[in-house]
């Protein structure tokens, strides 16, 4: 999960909360997005791991296996904790199997996404048409999990989920709450799981949605070279992996509207009934990377170009050809999403534009603030059925809020330097120095938040490095969580579970 971009690719939409304690604890105070001890020390303020033994039914195959919820503390060079990270793990008996590490993205959000909607061996439904804030939290078990092939650990970076920060504000910016620092001390988290717990020899691999996206080849970089620990694959799972080129439409530049227009035609085709597929969106790709840009340099004066342009963007987004050329054919998301659905009062989602709300304010010209109909709608069921599960069923017993979208790590984020592309530039050294390593990107075909054109721009620039199709690229459709639908979940792990050893 990504919080709906802007011109850092995010929103914050969420108010602060307090962050968990621990049961056992040093006397300390709570500064709201901190918990610091009296005297700064050592001591762990989370409580110590907890597990149980449950079973789920997995592509057909009842499945045993371990749920554990622990904390791994992050320390400085002196030895004193500075954050306590809490990782949801599951494991399966056997000899030495693949284990997989996952995050989430925002920044400021938790793993729970991924594993109770996509990966993980239970299963809310969310994310999808019809789906409300007060439909029932009931686990179920998750055909389309991973479990069967692979150990699943799901990381909350600090401020998310029960995860903490143990030091003062303006040091945790420093610390976690911003690109570099991010990577740097959730590589060590990694290394510290596999050391803890005797994996360091088994097959290892990653997997990030939406900025957990653009962690992953950041990730896999900083342990191959900095932890000394090799990844067998990653998968980007609805990557923000360039973060310029979809910061948002300045009107200088085609690039944001050029990425968003294919995946615009996918929502039309599936409204149409008809299928998606690399052929069905040819047209509308072909003509983003051709004419589309050379109408727009022409410039929006030049009444020949700018009524091709407007046509052509009419045509693919099945937005009114007048309104269109209003906007000299330049359509930027927000008009997209509201535009689209005006006369039945309501409006599309940024994260799957064929998922509908009614508009809060369908009489007003501009929407009022962002209202977004799956991110609003996911965050109670995902927060109670995930805290339910942690309190309740693991009985790992932490106090305060589970914070699934955390408002106040988004708004406290350091932006510098997400325009200087280190996804890619580590994506290509990772896999020049590691031949052997699996990349998958997956996408839904209807996601606005972070389009499936832009993954596509990327790979076809990048050099072959001996191979063809060193990095696979699968659609399915949906948007940005398109496995919470069945069909696209099944392929998912399909195409997935091929890479795995």
């Amino acid at each position: 999960m990504m919080l709906r971009r802007t011109s850092l690719g995010l929103l914050v939409l969420l108010a602060a909360a307090a962050p968990a304690l621990g049961d056992a604890a040093p006397e300390a105070k709570d500064t709201g997005k901190t918990i610091i001890t009296k005297d700064g020390a050592d001591t762990p303020y989370l409580p110590g791991a907890k597990s149980i033994k449950q079973s789920a039914t997995i592509a057909g195959k009842r499945i045993e296996y371990t749920a554990t919820v622990g904390t791994i503390l992050v320390k400085d060079d002196k030895g004193k904790i500075t954050g306590e990270v809490v990782y949801t793990a599951y494991t399966v008996p056997g000899a030495n199997r693949p284990v997989t590490f996952a995050f989430n993205g925002g920044p400021g959000a938790a793993s729970v996404y991924l594993n109770l909607g996509a990966i993980g061996p239970k299963r809310i439904q969310f994310g999808d048409q019809g789906d409300t804030p007060s439909d029932p939290t009931v686990l179920k078990d998750n055909p389309a999990s991973w479990l069967d092939f692979t150990d699943l650990v799901f990381i909350d970076p600090v401020g998310t989920g029960y995860s903490l920060s143990r030091v003062e504000d303006d040091k945790a910016k420093k610390l976690f709450f911003n690109a570099d620092a991010d990577i740097s001390y959730l590589s060590r988290v990694v290394y510290d799981w596999l050391q803890q717990n005797g994996r360091m020899t088994s097959h290892k691999y990653l997997v990030g949605e939406s900025y957990g996206g653009y962690r992953l080849p950041r990730l896999a970089y900083e342990l191959q070279t900095k932890m000394g620990v090799g990844m067998n694959g990653i998968t980007m799972v609805s990557p923000y992996l360039d973060p310029p080129a979809v910061s948002g439409a300045d009107g200088l530049s085609p690039l944001p509207l050029m990425i968003d227009l294919p995946s615009m035609a996918a929502a039309k085709l599936e409204r149409e009934g008809k299928p998606l597929n690399d052929a069905a969106l040819a047209a509308a790709e072909t003509y983003a990377r051709a004419q589309f840009p050379v109408d727009f340099f022409a410039g929006a004066k030049n009444k020949e170009a700018t009524d091709r342009l407007a046509a052509k963007v009419a045509e693919f987004t099945g937005l009114d050809p007048a309104l269109v050329r209003r906007l000299n054919g330049r359509v930027d998301i927000g008009t997209y999403l509201r535009e689209l659905r005006r006369a039945e009062g309501k409006i599309g989602s940024v994260y799957d534009s064929n998922v509908t709300a009614y508009d809060a304010y369908p009489e007003v010209a501009q929407s009022m603030g962002f209202h977004d109909p799956i991110l609003e709608s996911l965050l109670a069921p995902t927060t109670s059925a995930m805290s339910d599960f942690v309190i309740h069923q693991v009985g790992w017993k932490a106090e305060g809020h589970y914070e699934a979208l955390s408002g106040a790590v988004n708004s406290a984020w350091d932006s510098k330097g997400l325009d200087e592309d280190k996804p890619v530039q580590d994506l290509r050294r990772a896999i020049a120095i590691d031949p052997k390593m699996a990349v998958t990107i997956v996408h839904g075909w209807n996601d606005l938040s972070c389009p499936y054109f832009a993954s596509r721009l990327i790979i076809d620039s990048l050099p072959a490095y001996g191979k063809e199709n060193r990095i696979s690229l699968h659609l399915y459709p949906g948007g940005h969580m398109f496995y919470s639908r069945t069909d696209s979940g099944a392929q998912f792990r399909k195409d997935v579970m091929s890479t795995y050893k």
